[in-house]
């Protein structure tokens, strides 16, 4: 069955991300005039469907903090079949209403809107719950929604990671391994102050910078081949994962970003509806096997033990000074 607490992990980490935008951002600074376009929030098109163009401005923070508590409500995990088609709402108001979303806003959008039939789809009430029975008779409809739209998913998030790890090779200083000194010393998304000796340190080294500059290009491309890998493979690139975007969001502060891929990861490497010790269960064996292992003593070949010769019994000695008395010899007797 498609429906595992994996897939939770990913919608609460999906809706935390969007939660933690709204939560932290005042309505001033989401809708901030942008120069050469009209007023925020854009109400244009498809996006006139936004949460945020059904009220006037001094509503906005209102609406703000009622989607805050939506958010979550569906981080909670409770009733994915209610909250799936409201977490969508939203994502989709932010990535086409606020004045300068972020990459992780539109991959959110994406995801979420992927997400929706899969969680109309699940039964369960909590999507923490483990995965349920199999019905096969009374589901079989469902679970083939639920496992074309997840493929759809990994096709999507393997997609995103093609393309960045190619399109960096297109520029000189990430093929020379150098970008990586530009990208912390920028005055925007560089490294935060108390970061900042780490940083140098390791910008002054040339072999370490090129080294942390090529590693986010062979992470990227072996997750954007993920699809294509074995299932035991693919759940051994989960903590790579994890650490490129847990380093981005340390050292260039994008956190919404960074929970977004953490979901785009989670879906992209867990099988579908593993368990919550199936990653824990992997690198466990992983570690069993690369685990030197005690040889054993081998039984040597004992030669068989050599008889000790028989030692005829001898006849007590005499006492000292005597000499035994010759025994008379025996007649023969004739017949």
């Amino acid at each position: 069955m498609p429906w595992g607490p994996w897939l939770g992990v990913a919608r609460s980490l999906l809706a935390l991300g969007t939660a933690g935008t709204l939560a932290f951002t005042s309505a001033g600074a989401l809708f901030i005039p942008v120069p050469d376009r009209p007023e925020s929030p854009y109400c244009d098109a498809a996006s006139g469907l936004g949460v945020f163009c059904l009220v006037d401005k001094p509503y906005l923070d209102l609406v703000r903090w009622a989607c805050v508590a939506v958010l979550l409500l569906v981080a909670s995990g409770w009733q994915p079949r209610w909250t799936a088609i409201p977490h969508w709402w939203i994502s989709f108001s932010v990535a086409s209403s606020i004045s300068v979303p972020d990459g992780g806003d539109h991959v959110t959008q994406v995801l979420v809107l992927l997400l929706v039939p899969v969680c109309l789809t699940d039964p369960r009430r909590w999507h923490w719950s483990p995965t349920p029975a199999p019905d096969i008779a009374a589901a079989a409809t469902r679970v083939a929604v639920a496992v074309c739209l997840l493929v759809a998913i990994r096709i999507q998030v393997a997609g995103i990671y093609f393309q960045s790890s190619v399109a960096k090779l297109s520029h000189a200083e990430w093929a020379d391994g150098t970008a990586l000194y530009y990208w912390l010393n920028h005055r925007t998304f560089g490294a935060p102050g108390w970061l900042q000796p780490v940083t140098d340190w390791m910008t002054d080294v040339p072999l370490l910078l090129a080294g942390l500059t090529w590693s986010p290009l062979v992470i990227e491309f072996a997750l954007a081949i993920a699809v294509l890998l074995p299932a035991r493979v693919r759940l051994r690139l989960l903590p790579a994962g994890i650490v490129l975007h847990l380093g981005i969001a340390v050292t260039m502060g994008l956190w919404s970003f960074a929970l977004a891929m953490f979901a785009a990861v989670v879906l992209l490497t867990i099988p579908f509806g593993a368990a919550w010790s199936a990653p824990a269960d992997e690198f466990r064996a992983v570690a069993d096997r690369l685990r030197p292992r005690r040889q054993e003593p081998q039984p040597t070949q004992q030669s068989k033990p050599v008889p000790e010769p028989s030692v005829p019994e001898s006849t007590p000695a005499a006492e000292p000074g005597l000499v035994p008395e010759p025994q008379p010899a025996l007649k023969s007797q004739t017949a």
